[in-house]
């Protein structure tokens, strides 16, 4: 049976190293560090791989980041998948629980977690499974 959980996090991208603007895409690297809040509690610490076009809203992005905290109320690690494009302007975005990551308590993790972004403010929402304790 699937579970859903649901709240807010906060998130500070540093860039890492930019590539100069070439021919092509524009390459760019970030650190990542989350704060998650709400059914998820805790932190996420990751890299993003970005790469920009001459287009107006285009580009594309790739992440992994390590998520460290309580899932209600099971506590453990697991890591994330992020995979996103912007073509002119539509988003496309899947971000997945990479398979076997689930360390302590969320050992055998499965989901997928969806991101919405308004008035500059982040939420989530993880379609998850667990193995029964």
């Amino acid at each position: 049976m699937t579970t859903r959980a649901s709240g807010t996090f906060v998130v500070k991208m540093t860039p890492e190293s930019m590539d100069d603007k070439a021919d092509g895409a524009v390459l760019g690297r970030f650190s990542l560090e989350k704060m998650f809040h709400g059914d998820l509690e805790g932190a996420g610490k990751g890299a993003m791989l970005t790469a920009g076009t001459s287009v107006q809203g285009s580009a594309g992005y790739v992440a992994i980041e390590r998520v460290t905290g309580t899932l209600h109320g099971r506590r453990g690690t697991f890591a994330l998948q992020h995979t996103g494009t912007m073509n002119r302007g539509e988003p496309q975005l899947s971000i997945t629980v990479v398979p076997d990551s689930g360390t302590g308590e969320l050992a055998g993790l499965v989901g997928t977690l969806d991101i919405k972004i308004a008035d500059g403010k982040h939420s989530y929402e993880l379609a998850y499974t667990l193995p029964v304790p």
